[in-house]
């Protein structure tokens, strides 16, 4: 059986591969990942990533791990006539838009999550998908 909770180890390997996709895309980009309990394990700012971009990464990140969902799926559930309309106020503020993702052990167990925020939510959800696939 594997661990239930991401590693710090873990955390850093899904950031460095984060930050290896960001510098491909040519976008600077702040990268938060949660454990299993939401709380904040690894962060990286690149340099010159936008500042109102720190509280979005961790947001996403905490998102994906409140719902174990992709924060994009958060975000169709969250449109008005949707199961989970307005959504987003709660929980100190949740963000419903690509970029946050939730991680899974091998046993399929969720142990944390990403967030990205800096760029597009394409590329958000890209290089965070990058942070997920280091950790497979």
């Amino acid at each position: 059986m594997s661990a239930t909770n991401i590693t710090l180890e873990q955390a850093e390997t899904a950031v460095k591969a984060a930050k290896v996709k960001a510098v491909e895309l040519g976008t600077l980009m702040n990268i938060a990942v949660v454990d299993a309990g939401a709380n904040l394990t690894a962060f990286a700012r690149m340099d010159g990533a936008w500042l109102g971009s720190v509280d979005i990464a961790q947001k996403k990140a905490r998102t994906a791990r409140y719902f174990d969902m992709p924060t994009g799926e958060v975000g169709k559930l969250s449109q008005p006539g949707g199961s989970l309309f307005n959504i987003e106020h709660s929980n100190g503020g949740l963000i419903t838009f690509p970029g946050g993702i939730p991680i899974e052990n091998a046993d399929g167990q969720i142990i944390g999550a990403i967030g990205v925020s800096g760029s597009t939510v394409e590329n958000d959800n890209d290089v965070a998908q990058a942070g997920v696939d280091s950790l497979r």
